[in-house]
């Protein structure tokens, strides 16, 4: 994702912080659907979600948080004596983190970052979405085994769209499959005070093609938590080391 279509969400976070909580993100689908997002989700307690709260009492030493939003996780993190990095493409963002307290923050794409490898990437609030489609994903899981140690891991949580009764999502499902395109990738936009953010991708994956895709790049996988409403949290560890 390019760091011009984050300008609007990182110029929402920061006028959220500075005290506008009624203006709300919109999020357009490119058929049609739109979502009014609440901008003070970004701001909750980090273990609101299960699943988040599961990923974070799975962290050990040297962390890096993926696209870090407000700094949530972060700073949760720091409070337990950890040492974090977080990373994000957003200038809006990292200038939330930095205000909130967040000790190293990196306003950089994850795809240009380099460092000492750390022992936990965490990449959750379903943030792997970011590498917009399947291709990309292995891509990804192949460039970040510089960052991780040899006996690291990757903690990342994603959701299965297909657990869903809503009749409008299944046939966008639909449709992708008939495009040829993997059933999870969406095509949205953001809108906000007027402005109209470019079209990108997002990715939502399923576990069993992120195992596949996992283990083409040299991971393990495991299914740490899953959920019926199709929200799950997985592990990768380096596949020369035994998890």
């Amino acid at each position: 994702m390019v760091s011009g279509t984050m300008d609007l969400w990182g110029l929402a976070l920061l006028d959220f912080f500075n005290g506008d909580t009624d203006t709300p993100l919109t999020t357009c689908r490119d058929d049609g659907i739109v979502w009014h997002f609440s901008v003070s989700d970004c701001f909750r307690e980090a273990t609101y979600w299960s699943t988040e709260k599961m990923a974070l009492s799975h962290c050990r030493g040297r962390v890096l948080d993926v696209g870090a939003g407000t700094g949530l996780h972060a700073l949760h993190l720091q409070e337990q004596g950890l040492s974090v990095c977080a990373v994000n493409i957003s200038p809006g963002a990292c200038e939330v983190m930095r205000k909130r307290g967040v000790n190293d923050v990196q306003c950089v794409d994850i795809a240009t970052f380099r460092a000492e490898p750390f022992d936990t990437v965490l990449i959750i609030g379903r943030t792997i979405g970011m590498v917009e489609d399947l291709p990309h994903l292995q891509r990804f899981l192949e460039d970040v085994r510089g960052l991780v140690k040899s006996d690291g891991q990757i903690l990342l949580n994603s959701l299965d769209v297909r657990c869903t009764n809503n009749a409008t999502d299944l046939a966008y499902q639909e449709a992708n499959r008939q495009a040829g395109c993997y059933f999870g990738e969406l095509r949205l936009r953001f809108e906000y005070r007027g402005q109209k953010g470019s079209t990108f991708g997002w990715l939502y994956v399923e576990p069993e093609t992120l195992a596949h895709q996992a283990h083409r790049s040299g991971w393990l996988y495991e299914t740490v938590m899953q959920q019926e409403d199709g929200n799950y949290l997985a592990r990768l560890t380096p596949s020369e080391c035994v998890p």
